[in-house]
């Protein structure tokens, strides 16, 4: 991955099993073309599959700044919990990397939507294609909106999306729309 940034100039997230302190965590990678690497485990196991009998959910989110923007990337089933992904951390920009299967298309679609709205953040969905060992089906649906909910790159193919991102609109989104202001403060306690 850190080759690839480098030849690209250009960040590569993803992620994939990782065993540490005798356990596995679900790992996303955030890697930056000048090799520097972070990472974020997975809060939310997904239960329905039995994640939580083998991955241990992480408890820290991931703040990236890259190239003037503040970056939050989380993993698949993080996107049905919007009181982790919300936006304490002034950040720009929510990533999922995901493994989101055909019958849940919809749920997928519309959470992503609704997490750019309510954290007034872009947010990137990058879902997998094809079909697993287990013949679940997947069909892409990767997508990019902007603060306000609207889709800037979609595909149901294999392939790269392309969307400007730009720090104007998020600031004059923030600044005419005072919305995060309004937030409720809350704490998160870690999962038993």
């Amino acid at each position: 991955m850190q080759q690839k940034a480098n030849q690209t100039d250009a960040a590569l997230v993803g992620s994939l099993p990782f065993f540490e302190n005798d356990s596995f965590t679900n790992r996303l990678f955030f890697v930056e073309p000048n090799g520097k690497v972070a990472y974020y485990d997975k809060r939310h196991t997904f239960t329905l599959a039995g994640e939580h009998k083998v991955y241990k959910a992480g408890n820290e989110k991931l703040i990236v700044d890259f190239k003037g923007f503040k970056i939050c990337p989380m993993v698949c089933y993080d996107l049905r919990f919007p009181v982790w992904s919300r936006n304490t951390e002034d950040y720009d920009v929510l990533i999922y990397v995901a493994n989101w299967p055909k019958p849940r298309t919809l749920a997928w679609d519309t959470l992503l939507k609704a997490r750019a709205i309510e954290n007034m953040a872009y947010c990137v969905g990058v879902n997998r294609i094809g079909k697993d060992e287990t013949g679940h089906e997947y069909i892409g649906h990767s997508a990019i909106y902007d603060a306000l909910g609207e889709k800037l790159a979609y595909s149901e193919a294999e392939g790269i999306i392309y969307g400007t991102l730009s720090k104007d609109h998020i600031m004059n989104t923030r600044q005419n729309l005072k919305f995060l202001d309004d937030r409720d403060s809350f704490e998160l306690k870690n999962k038993a």
